[in-house]
């Protein structure tokens, strides 16, 4: 299946967040960079509190935050706000089940919506989260861990 170009009209391009990327590549600096982020109310960084919490504070809850290509041809959108309450869901999911900050997450979700809510909701929870490939089939990743702690859900976060 081909994809449509995405092209946007020179206003829109104008008032990009990176109207210029060879240029913003160029200037790149991440002392810069650091002075972008928010941090966390009362100290810390946290990326979930970065991508999320902050432009719902700044009263961009309702703006696009991600639009999603299905493989079939489907488009949906999510808000800001959207994500956020569903990453909130699935941290408390996380923290209701014992995994907690330091815990290590993987997930053999495809490239679907949930993955987003998974991967910032593990993050807000203070989880490394890490994606693994589903060719790796049900039983390969507790094969390399034998310590780690295994948790398995069939059914996608809603």
């Amino acid at each position: 299946m081909g994809w449509d170009t995405i092209t946007k009209s020179a206003t829109d391009r104008a008032n990009a967040a990176l109207p210029d990327t060879e240029k913003a590549r160029k200037d790149f600096s991440w002392n810069d960079a650091r002075q972008e982020l928010s941090g966390m109310p009362g100290g810390g960084l946290n990326i979930a509190h970065e991508a999320l919490d902050r432009h719902v504070a700044a009263g961009h809850g309702a703006q696009c935050a991600i639009r999603w290509l299905g493989a079939s041809g489907e488009t949906r959108d999510f808000t800001y706000e959207h994500l956020q309450r569903n990453a909130s869901k699935f941290a408390g999911v996380l923290t209701r089940h014992g995994i907690g900050k330091g815990d290590r997450l993987f997930s053999m979700m495809g490239r679907v919506p949930e993955l987003y809510f998974a991967a910032l909701g593990t993050l807000r929870a203070g989880v490394v989260f890490t994606p693994l490939f589903s060719a790796f089939g049900p039983d390969r990743p507790s094969a390399p861990s034998p310590c780690a702690r295994v948790w398995r859900s069939a059914r996608p976060a809603r």
